[in-house]
């Protein structure tokens, strides 16, 4: 009987060592932490690219980009700068498709140095300003 429980236990050991081995083993070859993100989501930023810098009055000319970390579907609106007033909300705006890509048609009538910009609906994310000149 002694001789059972002293192979039992020199069994035992034996497993032990052999599964911290592993463990260590495994740990070595483990890559480093995974960071895990945080709670907080990143903020909304628009990309926005105009198809022409230098247009005619009324001519058309696309704006186009991507609303990154917005929800596919939100509402996108141009706005326009106005002297020293501030920015001006332009009747154009279209919903961002299923990969939050928007490309909408715009036609300007003052001319001059034109400064655009895109908004979404809940005013959380603005595009870089795009400079368009109208002759």
């Amino acid at each position: 009987m002694r001789q059972f429980v002293r192979i039992w236990g020199a069994g035992i050991a034996t497993v032990a060592v052999v599964a911290g081995s592993v463990g260590a083993t495994v740990a070595v070859a483990s890559p480093s932490p995974v960071q895990h993100k945080t709670a907080t989501a990143a903020a909304p930023a628009f990309s926005a690219k105009a198809s022409m810098k230098n247009v005619r009055a009324w001519q058309q000319f696309r704006v186009r980009g991507v609303a990154k970390n917005v929800p596919p579907g939100s509402r996108v609106t141009l706005q326009q700068k106005v002297g020293d007033r501030g920015w001006t909300t332009l009747p154009a705006s279209m919903s961002t498709n299923s990969r939050s890509m928007y490309n909408m048609r715009v036609v300007l009538g003052m001319k001059g140095h034109n400064k655009l910009r895109l908004v979404d609906s809940r005013r959380q994310a603005v595009s870089p300003v795009i400079d368009v000149w109208v002759r």
